[in-house]
């Protein structure tokens, strides 16, 4: 499928962006403008069902699959958060960046209760600015607007892919490109066990200390710290 992107900034090297489920390429805009400050060419999508992007089968496979289909190869750094992350690493393979970041990436979503995944889906339902600040009181109020139009633009049938995830081992068998795995603290996503297995696999993992789990939007400056190296 190919997904709605955005493309800004004209430097001489490239950045791909891809966001987690629920959102939509706007939540990526503090980290755009200063990788676009940095001298990056910055291209970001919406994933299917997210955004403008069209709606369609709802699979892990088919997330990878629609990365390749949408974004060049080659990038200086590939960058997915949670769902996004989860994504990349089965496109990395194909898109061939030098760097992979991968965001508090959905490695272990085998652990996400029905209880939790019925959370979600009600909170995306009765979303408004108070609720959204209420449960991110770290956010700027860009950030605010940016989830609830991502909310108001997103399929729930999107949450198919949750239960995809669960019936497998979503976790990579290796790093394929030099690979950082940002985590929160704690992370929703990958837990003690799966940050040792990731180290193990030839990953790089760092830990935002009180950060939780969109990195970049509840502690930006500890998310771009994070990155010293990689970008």
């Amino acid at each position: 499928m190919q997904l709605a992107t955005y493309d800004t900034g004209t430097g001489d090297r490239t950045a791909l962006l891809v966001h987690g489920a629920m959102s939509d390429h706007g939540t990526w805009h503090a980290v755009q403008a200063h990788l676009t400050g940095l001298g990056y060419r910055v291209i970001g999508v919406d994933m299917r069902g997210h955004g403008r992007s069209p709606h369609g089968d709802y699979s892990v496979r088919a997330l990878g699959d629609d990365l390749v289909d949408s974004l060049p190869t080659g990038a200086d750094v590939a960058i997915g958060h949670s769902m996004g992350g989860l994504a990349l690493s089965l496109a990395v393979e194909r898109l061939k960046p030098a760097r992979a970041v991968y965001s508090d990436p959905a490695f272990g979503f085998a652990q996400v209760s029905p209880e939790v995944s019925a959370a979600m889906r009600r909170m995306v339902a009765q979303a408004t600015a108070e609720t959204v600040r209420a449960m991110n009181p770290r956010w700027s109020d860009a950030d605010i607007a940016a989830e609830l139009a991502g909310f108001a633009a997103f399929d729930p049938a999107f949450f198919d892919v949750i239960a995809d995830a669960a019936e497998h081992d979503p976790m990579p068998a290796g790093a394929v490109v030099p690979s950082l795995v940002q985590l929160a603290d704690p992370s929703f996503t990958v837990d003690a066990e799966g940050a040792r297995r990731l180290a193990e696999r030839g990953f790089e993992v760092r830990t935002v200390a009180g950060a939780g789990h969109c990195i970049h939007r509840d502690d930006l400056p500890g998310f771009l710290a994070s990155l010293d190296g990689w970008i």
